[in-house]
């Protein structure tokens, strides 16, 4: 019933954005992109590169982890052969998280109790959501990017996996 009256609300130009079911986000979820705008500059880039791989999945038990890696992420030849610098690059080409979380319909928070970047860990992270088809639409407030420290927004775009 809320499809068919979202559809016809939509036809007469009614704004038709509408809270979520928290059953709606339940499940494993893929990362299709992830783009940064820095607010200073209106500058927009692929976070991740062209092709990012990552997944986020949330429980029915209120917990979730995400793990996000370039798509141009180094393969170093072995674990004995890595060097200081190899380790580096692969810290700065992931994004890892787990913890519990919270769904009002519009917006989640992560409450992050494990990360691969402590500056995270203990923090609440908010993403505003929004559903489009078998996507969810993630936009994170402004905040400091984990990378360099400018003002950004991140937009994310996850699909339903099967």
């Amino acid at each position: 019933m809320r499809k068919a009256v979202v559809l016809a609300l939509a036809c007469f130009g009614v704004n038709t954005a509408y809270a979520l079911e928290a059953e709606e986000i339940l499940g494993t979820w893929k990362l299709v992109s992830s783009t940064r705008k820095i607010l200073e500059t209106n500058e927009e880039f692929n976070t991740y590169g062209p092709r990012p791989v990552g997944w986020i999945n949330y429980g029915r038990d209120g917990r979730m982890m995400a793990l996000i890696v370039n798509d141009d992420r180094p393969k170093p030849e072995s674990i004995e052969k890595m060097t200081d610098p190899d380790r580096v690059k692969l810290f700065k080409t992931v994004l890892a998280y787990s913890g519990t979380y919270t769904f009002d319909g519009k917006s989640v928070t992560h409450k992050i109790d494990t990360s691969w970047n402590e500056v995270w860990t203990g923090t609440s992270q908010i993403r505003d959501v929004e559903r489009q088809g078998n996507r969810l639409v993630y936009r994170t407030r402004p905040a400091p990017f984990s990378g360099d420290g400018k003002m950004s927004v991140v937009t994310l775009i996850w699909e339903k996996s099967p």
